[in-house]
């Protein structure tokens, strides 16, 4: 009896962690028969878990949505982590969680075990977190947007581009990425063809599911790597590429992913790509960043410096 309780439960944490489960894969997860899967599954579902089957070739096993929320499963690193979790949200840039973030907290709080409720607590006491600022993002958006990237479902919604009126988009969303400030989506635009990153807090209402699409390409292995990319440079009237003469881990310690995109060179220099709005303001914020640099381009950018360097250096005289 105690074989199977723990078969069940390993059973459970197997349909949560995955979306989908053929009965062979649960089988060989759990060193069974794929019949014993089934009296497994039937077990599962009378005492409530919502547990769906579809047969064929490419039939298995999911776990559905039912009428109440099942318990969770959580090992004690994953339960530390949705407590932190909850507590970050309840002081969040996502809009309308943040007592529900509260709520939640409390009921894992009162069924933590005494070792993890004080890793958790002095966390809790020795943290403070400043008030977040910038615009936040409405929780259903990010839900809505996060289940049609799991689905491969595409979406519509109405976007206020920079310096424009809102205008529909029919797009295919890649996954998002959250900067710490702001969230953005990264999603295949099927009505120009090509890439496009998307702030969520300039996304006019709800997203509408539209129909599914099959898997593309990335544009980028790494989504954070090439949003960096493109919120640091590209958004910008101009672009400079530098060769700074520092290491890239030191480069990023004094730096930010949403301003400059660092690829390193060898172990003493690294590539930085920048922008802005103004080549003379670019200037003046490489003049500060600590570091000995080379200009690659723009071939503009090493008059401004020199005409900055000149006044500076004119200031610093004694007089």
């Amino acid at each position: 009896m105690l074989e199977t309780s723990a078969r069940l439960l390993r059973l459970l944490s197997l349909l949560q962690v995955r979306r989908d489960w053929t009965g062979a894969d649960l089988a060989g997860r759990l060193g069974v028969d794929v019949r014993t899967v089934r009296r497994d599954v039937d077990k599962l579902r009378s005492l409530g878990y919502p547990v769906n089957a579809t047969s064929g070739v490419t039939g298995g096993y999911q776990l559905g949505a039912g009428a109440e929320l099942p318990p969770l499963l959580l090992d004690d690193d994953e339960a530390v982590a949705v407590a932190i979790g909850l507590r970050t949200a309840a002081n969040g840039t996502v809009s309308g969680i943040g007592e529900a973030s509260v709520r939640a907290l409390t009921k894992l709080d009162q069924v933590l075990p005494s070792r993890l409720r004080r890793r958790v607590g002095a966390l809790a006491a020795h943290t403070s977190t400043l008030a977040p600022f910038g615009p936040t993002i409405d929780a259903g958006t990010l839900t809505t947007i996060a289940g049609a990237t799991r689905d491969h479902q595409a979406i519509r919604f109405r976007y206020q581009a920079r310096d424009s009126e809102a205008a529909p988009r029919h797009v295919e969303p890649q996954g998002m990425v959250h900067t710490g400030r702001r969230w953005y989506l990264v999603a295949w635009d099927v009505d120009r063809a090509d890439w496009r990153t998307f702030r969520l807090d300039r996304i006019d209402g709800e997203p509408t599911l539209a129909a599914r699409f099959p898997p593309r390409e990335p544009p980028h292995e790494d989504l954070a790597v090439y949003i960096s990319r493109q919120v640091s440079s590209v958004a910008y009237r101009h672009q400079a590429r530098l060769v700074v003469h520092a290491p890239i881990e030191v480069v990023q310690e004094e730096t930010s992913p949403t301003s400059v995109s660092l690829d390193p060179i060898d172990e003493h220099t690294c590539l930085m790509t920048t922008g802005a709005e103004r080549l003379d303001v670019l200037a003046i914020h490489l003049g500060v960043m600590g570091f000995d640099f080379d200009v690659l381009d723009p071939p503009e950018l090493r008059e401004h410096l020199r005409v900055l360097g000149e006044r500076f250096m004119k200031a610093a005289r004694t007089v």
